[in-house]
């Protein structure tokens, strides 16, 4: 099956997708989205404030609570000419939430544009926090894959690196918008539910939720949780290969608290996930309970979902057995939270383990992300494609959404 799955022909994921179905902007109300309802094979739309009625009293929903960070700065030099560091992962400190917390100085991964000008000077500009005046500067290190090393000082005891950044950093609304970020981006690029600092692009099917939305699941017996997933660049990052065995995934941090779990557990490990970023965190969580079968007192950094992982596995394990196996882990390491990191591709020959129904945006052409969402209809996205294209629906970030049942 493995050879089958990465032999897959990303020429067979394009569809035709003009500049104006791109949704510039979001609608003035979140929840007047329209919603394209997928049921085992049939195709009908609605709105999205209608969600709720088409879910079962009892089911649980999970959600993705990361929050969208100020990533990208900019730096003018001497000359004139304009840098910008766009920060991609924490570096040192590694952790995200120690990071932020940062006075004086931390470093981050970076991606640089207009790199050839950027020639290894150190970077300088004055920024405005809390009424204090301070110097923030950039020195550039070592080129790491796609990205660099960047160290950053701002030489202040009282102000942290979150401070820094949302007083100087600008937020990274996705490349395909063709405009600069705006003011309004502030709020309607960000879910009305995040929480957690460390993404650089919304997970964009939760940006549909608003109060009424999760009041209405709340009456209707939808129950709720919520999980981590920091959002990389790599999102973005276009299948260049012919074949997907040569496209290299993005790794991207998650966690999930440990009564999350024990609430998978009580609903038989199944779940509707919201958006693609909840259903690579979930369907990380079984194979992170088959690294834990193999290897019970794994450390943190033990805990990475590669790649090609789920296809090449032989352990069998139930869902039940794997969400265990993470209790258990806790439970003896007296931690409250699962942190660990995860690679996982899913494309067509992939078999879903917790998710059972799907909420997500239109995605792009050629994409991993319509890879995951093949993978989950059973071949049958060009279906729903086709009918979005033919009903008008707005794609992609700030565009339309659908639930998936299949």
């Amino acid at each position: 099956m493995i050879t089958e799955t990465k032999h897959i022909q990303i020429s067979d994921f394009a569809y035709p997708l003009a500049d104006e179905r791109i949704a510039k902007y979001p609608l003035p109300i979140r929840d007047e989205s329209k919603l394209l309802v997928y049921r085992q094979g049939r195709v009908s739309h609605d709105t999205f404030n209608h969600l709720p009625q088409y879910l079962q009293p009892g089911e649980l929903m999970i959600f993705n609570n990361t929050k969208v960070i100020q990533a990208r700065l900019h730096f003018h030099k001497d000359t004139g000419a304009l840098i910008e560091v766009f920060c991609l992962e924490p570096a040192k400190p590694h952790d995200y939430a120690l990071n932020f917390q940062q006075t004086k100085s931390c470093s981050w991964l970076c991606m640089i544009g207009n790199l050839k000008k950027w020639k290894g000077e150190v970077l300088r500009r004055i920024i405005e926090v809390r009424g204090r005046k301070l110097q923030l500067t950039a020195t550039r290190g070592e080129c790491r894959g796609t990205s660099h090393w960047v160290d950053f000082d701002w030489a202040d005891n009282e102000v942290t690196f979150a401070e820094v950044l949302e007083a100087a950093g600008e937020l990274p609304i996705p490349p395909y918008l063709n405009r600069p970020t705006e003011a309004s981006d502030n709020t309607t690029y960000q879910t009305v539910y995040s929480k957690v600092k460390g993404s650089v692009a919304a997970p964009t099917a939760g940006l549909h939720f608003t109060p009424r939305v999760l009041q209405a699941l709340d009456d209707n017996g939808i129950e709720r949780e919520e999980l981590t997933l920091h959002v990389g660049a790599g999102t973005f990052k276009p299948v260049k290969s012919e074949q997907i065995e040569g496209h290299e995934m993005h790794t991207e941090y998650i966690s999930v608290m440990k009564s999350t779990i024990s609430r998978l557990m009580i609903h038989q490990g199944k779940a509707i996930a919201v958006g693609t970023t909840s259903v690579r965190t979930l369907e990380s969580l079984y194979y992170i309970g088959v690294l834990l079968h193999g290897n019970p007192n794994a450390n943190q950094t033990d805990l990475h979902v590669p790649q090609w992982m789920p296809y090449e596995t032989t352990t069998q394990l139930t869902v039940l057995q794997a969400l265990q196996n993470i209790l258990d882990y806790l439970e003896r390491n007296q931690m409250e939270t699962l942190h660990a990191s995860t690679q996982i591709i899913i494309a067509p020959g992939y078999t879903y383990k917790i998710v059972e129904k799907m909420v997500t945006n239109f995605h792009q052409p050629q994409s991993t992300l319509l890879l995951l969402v093949s993978a989950f209809v059973n071949g049958n996205w060009r279906t729903i494609y086709n009918y979005a294209l033919a009903n008008d629906f707005r794609f992609l970030s700030y565009g339309d959404s659908s639930l998936l049942i299949p």
